[in-house]
């Protein structure tokens, strides 16, 4: 899919939003939610997403709303870091087909990172383990300030 298009209400992430299907949170507020990957591309792998804002990508969000998910997203690696203790935490955001977006919703990777451990390829591998994912979500939750 190209940068232009319309939203999808029912991608994904919506329905995670909505309750129609399951995901392993990590964080709520009002207007952010953040979520274990099921496809991680390394262990603690975590997508933030603003709960409302119908937005594809970064070029179609409010910027209040953008504000809102980009604060999250900051508590959510400092609470990995803090959690998990990696070496580097890897926060990107994806825009595009060609850029790598798969879920045309707007949502930030936040990815731990550890010296000589090779990081997974975006959205391929195997389903990760559900207990697993549920254990670091609570580890990373403890940390969130």
């Amino acid at each position: 899919m190209s940068l232009d298009g319309h939203y999808d209400p029912d991608n994904i992430f919506a329905k995670i939003v909505r309750g129609e299907a399951p995901s392993v949170k990590v964080f709520e507020d009002h207007d952010t939610l953040a979520f274990m990957d099921v496809f991680p591309q390394g262990r603690g792998h975590v997508l933030v997403i603003h709960k409302r804002a119908d937005a594809r990508n970064i070029l179609e969000i409010e910027p209040e709303a953008l504000t809102a998910v980009t604060l999250t997203t900051q508590r959510i690696a400092r609470a990995v870091r803090a959690a998990l203790q990696p070496d580097g935490v890897l926060v990107a955001q994806l825009n595009g087909g060609e850029a790598g977006q798969t879920v045309y919703h707007l949502h930030f990777h936040v990815i731990p990172r550890w010296q000589g451990v090779p990081m997974g390829r975006h959205a391929s591998g195997k389903m990760a383990d559900m207990a697993e994912l549920k254990e670091l979500a609570e580890a990373i939750a403890l940390e969130i300030s």
